[in-house]
This record gives structure tokens, C-alpha cells and sequence, in this order.
């Protein structure tokens, strides 16, 4: 593991002396890869967070401009960068927030087709896409891979978040959670059910803090445990998830 320079040392402190980080953990995030689907609601405040903490290459794969209706919760972007890539605007802002980071934009869809190359030498994959396709195909390719995924939505004044290992022997997979009952194309968006801006901000700074938890080992696992958070109250609940025997992408993995 390579030694902190002495930039990094004073950059990273507040990491450093924290004793379930320290040091060496901050050596682990400076050597990570994060891979997030979307670079909206979720993923905008996410990258920026990441960036900030030294996670040393950061992946975003997204195939949308930004427009005006998203700059409500999309912090990341501004009115001048209207049709740019949301890729490429990220890449500019992680340059200027952070030089250690290694940003790769890819401007593309995730689909059934995609294969689980786009996982080679990724620890964590995050993602805040909007519809069960997508999600449900970032869960086999994490599943193929054995890349731990954190998983996040919002909708309205509501967001929900977790963390998926269902290689893993008694751990869920994102299809025990969601099922095979639903139509994959049939998911409200944020266009349609709204969403308060600040909702995006706490969930993707969720899954940011989940994300450098399966990375540096802090704390306790959240490997199969679903967060709630209910803003009108507001409130959290957490509820541990059952794997399922019979589901159809990780009933017959384990470790």
C-alpha cells in the first residue's frame, strides 16, 4: 500500500483521525474504484462526495444532457452547461475538486446486453438509475462479477438505500428485494412523481458514505439491510432482507 504524500496527509485528515479509517484506510480509498450508473439526482451529489474523500478512479457511466428541470436537484451542473454530457461536466468538476482522482467518462446505457467487462478491477458499484431494467441488469452484472453493489431511489419526499452481496451465502441479491412480478419498464421517474431536490442530496451523500463503508470496512456491514427514509416526518426505518431461495439471479450462488 502506497505511503500518503504529505499533501495527502493534511488533505485527507479529518479522515486520517478517524479510528476506523486512519491512515491505511485512506490508502485503501486512494487505491479504489467506484463505479456509479447515473449521474443524476443521486449520482451528482455521490461523485462530488467521493471525489472529495480520495477514492482514487471513479467510472460513471450515463448517456443524458443536462437540462434545466435538472439543475433543481443536480447540483453538480449549472444553466451554462445546459446539453453538455452529464459525463463530461462531472469529469471537469471531480478535475477541479480533487487532482488525485482518475475520472472515466462513459456516455452510454446500461442494457441487458452489457457485459461484465464494464466490472473489470471496480470494488463497488453504485447505483441511481431510475428504472427496474436497468437496476435489475446492474444486479446480474454485480451478481457475475462479485462486486458488492449499493443501490439507491428517490422519489417524492422519499428515498431508500442498500447494500447487495448475493453471492454471498444467506445475502440478497436486488432481485430478492424487487421480485420478478413487476413490469421492468413500469418505474415512476422523477419527471412524473417529482422529487424535493435536497431528497437527491441526502441519498446520493448516503450511498457515498456506503460506498466508502464496503471500502475502508468501517463500521458494521450493511450487506442485506434495506434504509428508509421517509422525509415528510421525517424518519428512517431499517428492515433486513431475506434471500430467496428460488430467485432466478443469485438462487444458485454462494460463496
Amino acid at each position: 500500500m502506497a505511503e500518503l504524500s504529505d499533501h495527502q496527509l493534511d488533505r485527507y485528515a479529518r479522515h486520517i483521525v478517524l479510528r476506523d479509517i486512519g491512515g491505511a484506510g485512506q490508502a485503501r480509498l486512494l487505491e479504489s474504484h467506484v463505479l456509479l450508473i447515473g449521474a443524476g439526482g443521486i449520482g451528482s451529489p455521490a461523485i462530488q462526495y467521493l471525489a472529495a474523500a480520495g477514492v482514487g478512479t471513479i467510472s460513471v457511466v450515463d448517456d443524458d444532457a443536462i437540462s434545466l428541470s435538472n439543475l433543481q436537484r443536480q447540483i453538480l451542473y449549472s444553466e451554462t452547461q445546459i446539453g453538455e454530457a452529464k459525463v463530461e461536466a462531472a469529469a471537469a468538476a471531480v478535475k477541479r475538486l480533487n487532482p488525485d482522482v482518475s475520472f472515466h467518462a462513459i456516455r452510454r446505457r446500461i442494457h441487458h446486453l452489457t457485459t461484465s467487462d464494464i466490472l473489470n478491477g471496480v470494488d463497488v458499484v453504485i447505483d441511481g438509475s431510475d428504472n427496474f431494467a436497468t437496476r435489475l441488469t446492474v444486479n446480474d452484472l454485480c451478481l457475475s462479477a462479485r462486486v458488492p453493489l449499493v443501490s439507491a431511489a428517490i422519489g417524492q419526499f422519499h428515498g431508500q438505500i442498500g447494500t447487495f452481496t448475493g453471492w454471498q451465502n444467506d445475502a440478497p441479491c436486488y432481485r430478492c428485494f424487487v421480485g420478478d412480478a413487476h413490469d421492468p419498464d413500469d418505474c415512476d421517474d422523477c419527471a412524473t412523481q417529482g422529487v424535493l431536490g435536497a431528497m437527491c442530496g441526502l441519498m446520493g451523500s448516503f450511498a457515498a458514505m456506503e460506498a466508502i463503508r464496503v471500502l475502508t470496512g468501517f463500521g458494521d456491514s450493511q450487506s442485506g439491510k434495506l434504509h428508509i427514509f421517509d422525509g415528510m416526518t421525517p424518519s428512517m426505518r431499517s428492515i433486513k432482507l431475506p434471500k430467496d431461495p428460488a430467485c432466478s439471479s443469485c438462487g444458485s450462488l454462494s460463496s
